[in-house]
């Protein structure tokens, strides 16, 4: 007698359907990403939620361009052209305007939210090696510093209200000067408070900063201060990337 595995078994092959000896395998079906139209109208849905007033920017972006094109045309007694050139780079200078617009909003959404320094600084360009936890964190009050190694030197990124976070920085900053002497250490304090930076101008104010070391010594700095570990485990619970923006959809891509 077959056992009743057996019989399911045959039966489950039986259904199925049968394939000939030189027909192809059944494609899988593939995830289609979204267009990059359809990104472009969630990245105006969101930055308007937060900025009622950008729709009204690009508009007059774009007229002001098109206008200022259709002059020069009709100056130079060819506005056809002028509309021609005017029209592209109007659509141009609105997407710029939602672009700078979006990341606004973006840094809005995290703003006041563990780990939002931290996030900041994913935004920065190339050149430079942060790390993806802080390297101090206070478990009570959850403030956080953030690092940076580039080309300027090391740099701390505070997040939390100054007068609660000074001893973190201070403490952070003492440690690395003892294993880094000859490197600068620069601090930024993150936030709206007075002499802090907010989220969205961390990384202008680390781009304008002087380059003191060269690619190869900014390796050298990060695998160096790696190498020693953080002062501090981080606590359990700390989830510094809760809210992370979403970098494509800050620059309008």
């Amino acid at each position: 007698m077959a056992n009743s595995s057996d019989f399911s078994t045959s039966t489950s092959s039986a259904d199925a359907p049968k394939r000939g000896l030189f027909s192809r395998k059944p494609k899988v079906a593939k995830v289609k990403k979204p267009s990059r139209l359809k990104q472009i109208g969630e990245v105006f849905q969101m930055t308007r939620r937060h900025d009622p007033m950008v729709q009204w920017l690009m508009l007059l972006a774009f007229l002001g361009v098109v206008a200022v094109s259709f002059l020069v045309g009709f100056l130079l007694d060819n506005w056809i052209t002028g509309l021609i050139i005017g029209i592209p780079l109007g659509v141009l200078a609105a997407t710029l305007i939602l672009s700078r617009r979006a990341e606004r909003a973006a840094f809005a959404q995290i703003e006041n939210q563990p780990g939002a320094s931290g996030a900041a600084l994913g935004t920065l360009r190339r050149g430079w090696v942060t790390e993806d936890q802080p390297v101090a964190v206070n478990p009570r009050t959850q403030d956080a510093v953030f690092r940076a190694v580039g080309r300027p030197g090391v740099v701390l990124v505070s997040e939390g209200p100054s007068h609660r976070v000074k001893p973190l920085l201070d403490s952070e900053r003492k440690r690395l000067a003892r294993i880094l002497p000859n490197v600068t250490i620069h601090v930024i304090e993150s936030g709206r408070g007075e002499g802090q930076v907010p989220l969205s101008q961390i990384a202008k104010k680390m781009g304008k900063m002087k380059n003191e070391l060269t690619k190869l010594e900014v390796n050298t700095v990060s695998k160096r201060i790696s190498s020693l570990g953080n002062r501090l485990p981080i606590p359990k619970g700390i989830d510094p990337y809760k809210a992370r923006p979403d970098r494509k959809a800050a620059r309008g891509r």
